[in-house]
């Protein structure tokens, strides 16, 4: 796996030539500028019925890929407001600017998330939001560690050694997934926060 520059792994991302990986709070995540979604599911050997999230830096940066009223959008970034930067994603109505590769199934919507991770905010803010999932095959358990990501998918662009912040803790547990109903939320996966930590979302049946 080739190691290189923050600047490096920001530039090949942005020219949509590579796959890129990268710490976050919960695994480590594999990356590609969104219309490059295809650079994911071929190199994961993933399912495209199995949607991408979206990832950015900062909630603006991401409510321009998502659409909905007036009210609507105020709830959500009340939402964001209370959980991001954090392991929470929020699966949206989509705006014209998500590729449909994004979520082939259901390119109607599209999952958001803003990591509480120094490192990955701050790729994030070169690249602008980036489609991500977690690094693995599919169908394995998310790998934890840079050296499993190496041994596992030497094409992937990694942040060289050097380059990574030991203070950034990783839970090691996918982010907590609820939907936007059209009128309340649902609990598609639970993850770092707990369902009793969300009393105004409701469980998937």
């Amino acid at each position: 796996m080739p190691q290189v520059t923050i600047i490096d792994l920001i530039a090949a991302a942005q020219a949509g030539t590579a796959v890129i990986s990268f710490p976050t709070d919960t695994v480590p995540a594999l990356a590609s500028r969104p219309d490059r979604a295809d650079l994911i599911f071929a190199t994961k050997q993933r399912d495209r019925g199995k949607p991408l999230i979206l990832m950015g830096a900062s909630p603006a940066d991401l409510w321009p890929y998502v659409q909905g009223g007036s009210a609507e959008q105020q709830l959500w970034e009340q939402v964001a407001a209370q959980y991001w930067p954090g392991p929470l994603t929020l699966v949206l109505p989509a705006s014209s600017l998500v590729p449909a590769a994004m979520n082939p199934t259901d390119p109607t919507t599209i999952g958001i998330r803003v990591p509480h991770h120094e490192l990955a905010r701050q790729i994030l803010a070169g690249t602008g939001p980036l489609a991500t999932t977690s690094a693995n095959r599919s169908g394995q358990p998310a790998l934890e560690t840079m050296a499993e990501i190496a041994a596992q998918f030497p094409q992937v662009l990694t942040p060289l050694e050097g380059e990574l912040m030991p203070a950034d803790r990783a839970s090691g547990v996918p982010s907590t997934v609820v939907r936007w109903t059209g009128t309340g939320w649902e609990i598609l996966r639970s993850g770092v926060i707990r369902t009793e930590e969300l009393p105004y979302f409701q469980r998937n049946s």
